[in-house]
């Protein structure tokens, strides 16, 4: 879903545009490679200290200690993430800015430190997994587009990048409201790791209010945003996929979380948000061709 989300921005957006882009396709192809590499890493470094929730919550997913051993999952994750900076590396000298490759490092950072100690710290774990979700839609802008700027195309370029940013917004929201919906549908293991989520911190149906309230934050931004940005440029096509693909799943979760009790209902929301968050995305194709129709 990473990887076909970097290459939809690209080819259905910006390649779309007429403008420069920094790298050429097989770079771009580095850039996707390197970002999934990092978040696979991130997986299996997850995988191994969550072993033991896991065990209580999902006994059936459980992989490490199973089907690989502890030391051949570190190994792995030492290797992917070796890679994944390496190539990053490679990329921020190809574009003349070899300290962009201190992002690669600190993503893979960022993800260790999750893992090991930031996820059991209340909120502040769900913020971290959004933001670096959030990130892989920013360092498109940042690797493609900022290096191609120049004072001609400023504005234009500026505009992109800003509908980046507004895309990757979306992103994080929807992501952070999901990681409090895994962590109230993981609650028993994590109680018994000693971790301070917010649903162990405030009870399970507290930490549902709180999902519920920050639904409606993206819920209304989204209809702003509509408004001044779909409608007002006369892109109806575009306004009904968003109302059909993300307002009204968004208004289903927000329903149906008030009712929420069992762990499969939690689990049902946790999809309905990954799905939201997948149609999200995907509708920046929806616009580019509702754009060149209506040209």
């Amino acid at each position: 879903m990473l990887a076909f989300m970097q290459i939809l921005f690209r080819y259905a957006f910006l390649k779309q545009q007429d403008i420069p882009l920094a790298l050429a396709d097989w770079q771009y192809g580095l850039l996707v490679l390197s970002t999934v590499l990092l978040a696979a890493a991130g997986y299996v470094i997850n995988n191994i200290y969550d072993v033991f929730t896991d065990t209580i919550n999902k006994p059936e997913d459980v992989v490490i200690g199973k089907g690989i051993s502890e030391t051949a999952a570190y190994n792995i994750y030492i290797g992917l993430n070796i890679s994944g900076v390496a190539i990053g590396f490679i990329l921020s000298n190809i574009i003349l800015r070899p300290n962009f490759a201190s992002l690669f490092i600190l993503i893979a950072t960022l993800l260790y430190f999750y893992a090991t100690t930031l996820k059991q710290i209340m909120i502040l774990g769900n913020f971290v997994v959004a933001l670096l979700l959030s990130a892989s839609v920013l360092i498109i802008g940042v690797f493609d587009i900022f290096p191609a700027t120049n004072s001609e195309n400023q504005a234009q370029m500026a505009s992109l990048f800003s509908i980046l940013t507004d895309y990757s917004l979306f992103a994080f929201m929807i992501n952070f409201i999901r990681e409090i919906i895994k962590d109230i549908e993981d609650v028993n293991g994590d109680y018994n790791q000693g971790m301070n989520t917010l649903p162990i911190a405030i009870g399970i149906s507290r930490a549902a209010k709180v999902a519920l309230v920050f639904a409606i934050i993206p819920f209304i931004s989204c209809l702003l945003y509509i408004n001044k940005y779909f409608l007002e440029n006369n892109l109806y096509i575009a306004t009904f996929y968003a109302f059909a693909f993300v307002l009204a799943p968004l208004l289903y979760f927000i329903i149906k979380i008030i009712s929420a009790k069992s762990n499969k209902d939690y689990h049902h929301l946790s999809s309905v948000l990954k799905l939201i968050l997948f149609f999200g995305i995907l509708s920046i194709l929806v616009i580019t061709l509702n754009i060149k129709y209506n040209a």
